[in-house]
């Protein structure tokens, strides 16, 4: 029988921030890329995944097919992608939701600001 390892945090970490460099190189309408949850606290372990946002310049799609371009399946755990535009962004963080609490208070943004590094292990 097959003996499956989930990956550490700092592996994940590090794909993470392959994937986004790529994702800057090959989407010249990426503005910020981010990840929030589980893996942006800190408290992160076996079975989580990743929580991502993307801020793009303009979205020709419903927000609902935004992500399906995106190749989630090349990172080394499950991944949740939801992207917006600029004013969509600002819209929604400008709620009192507890969404909105989470996204202003949790992303840490890997590009596009906070240094363009994800978090450390």
């Amino acid at each position: 029988m097959p003996v499956r390892t989930y990956p550490d945090r700092a592996s994940v970490g590090r794909a993470l921030a392959a994937w986004a460099d790529e994702q800057r190189r090959l989407r010249p309408e990426l503005l910020r890329l981010g990840v929030f949850g589980s893996f942006a606290r800190g408290d992160w372990g076996v079975g989580s995944d990743l929580d991502l946002v993307a801020v793009v310049r303009r979205a020709e799609r419903p927000f609902i097919e935004r992500a399906r371009d995106w190749p989630l399946e090349t990172l080394p755990v499950d991944a949740d992608l939801l992207v917006y535009t600029p004013d969509e962004l600002a819209k929604l963080s400008a709620g009192n939701t507890r969404f909105a609490r989470v996204l202003r208070e949790e992303t840490r943004w890997i590009v596009g600001g906070d240094g363009d590094s994800p978090p450390s292990a």
